[in-house]
């Protein structure tokens, strides 16, 4: 396999790199970056194109990273060499790996969701703010076999790249819809699914409601919580108890809560997924990592 070696730190393509750091360019171009190891892996392993490929061997943590370039490679993406101070001027991680990528962004809307066979599991992210919160809920996601993540009136960019790093590269295995509350609330209205609304104001604990029928959690920012509109349209409201002196939790940590009581009840009835087989429920989706476990 031959590479080009990128040795400028003025290269058109460093630059260009380096400038979708920012969301306006990202959004221009509809280009994000992967960076490290398991990122990369997983958006392979989903069938996610990846155009370009920037490796610095340099920085290679282990045995994997010539196998996962082959098969990036194999894929049709383009792979290119740099020196250490140049793939130091792209990354974004504290510490870098030496594999970032560029891919394409993909944007859902809720007709592109295609309903699984049993009871399906969304979960609605209303207005999240931080993209280290809205990255973990991906993972959470992920983990807990959800059909989709819808985002409602969306303020974090999926494609941040905190989100991305944050999500361990859930962000390639979950279906992920964006659109407005309004049209959010509609389909999930006509496809007869009901809405669990979490909020500290309900009565219910969340351990007291079924949620093995068709569900959408719906969580809220992490200030404010949820809007009026999704608590009058709610089917069900219910709370975590707080017995200390805080009032509520972070929004990640809540979503984990509500999505693991959901596989509590589904999964002796067996409405849970196998694992991952979920990719497959929107159209077109087909080493090591030191900062997975970071707090954020």
């Amino acid at each position: 396999m031959e590479t080009m070696l990128l040795t400028s730190l003025q290269n058109p393509r460093i630059k260009f790199l380096v400038k979708l750091r920012d969301r306006r360019p990202r959004d221009r171009e509809g280009k994000f970056l992967i960076e490290g190891y398991r990122g990369v892996r997983r958006a392979l392993e989903s069938g996610w194109p990846l155009a370009e490929l920037y490796i610095c061997p340099e920085l290679f943590q282990g045995g994997n990273e010539p196998a996962l370039i082959e098969a990036c490679a194999a894929s049709g993406t383009v792979v290119f060499e740099t020196t250490l101070p140049v793939f130091q001027k792209i990354a974004y991680r504290d510490r870098p790996e030496g594999l970032l990528a560029l891919a394409p962004q993909r944007r859902l809307a809720p007709a592109d969701l295609v309903p699984p066979p049993r009871p399906p599991l969304y979960l609605v992210a209303e207005r999240i703010e931080k993209p280290g919160n809205l990255g973990t809920m991906l993972r959470s996601a992920d983990a807990t076999g959800v059909d989709a993540l819808l985002l409602a009136d969306a303020c974090t960019d999926l494609y941040n790249p905190n989100v991305v790093r944050a999500s361990t590269g859930s962000l390639f295995h979950v279906p992920v819809v964006e659109g407005s509350t309004p049209e959010m609330l509609a389909w999930l209205k006509a496809q007869g699914v009901r809405i669990l609304a979490a909020t500290p104001h309900a009565e219910p604990l969340y351990t007291e409601v079924d949620m093995t029928g068709p569900l959408a959690i719906a969580v809220g920012a992490e200030q404010y919580g949820l809007t009026d509109p999704w608590i009058r349209e709610a089917d069900l409201a219910v709370r975590i108890p707080m017995l200390g002196q805080a009032d509520s939790l972070n929004v990640s940590t809540a979503t984990a809560l509500l999505l693991y009581e959901a596989v509590r009840q589904r999964l002796p009835k067996g409405l849970t997924p196998s694992p991952r087989d979920y990719r497959d429920t929107a159209h077109g989706a087909g080493g090591c990592d030191p900062d997975a476990d970071e707090a954020w």
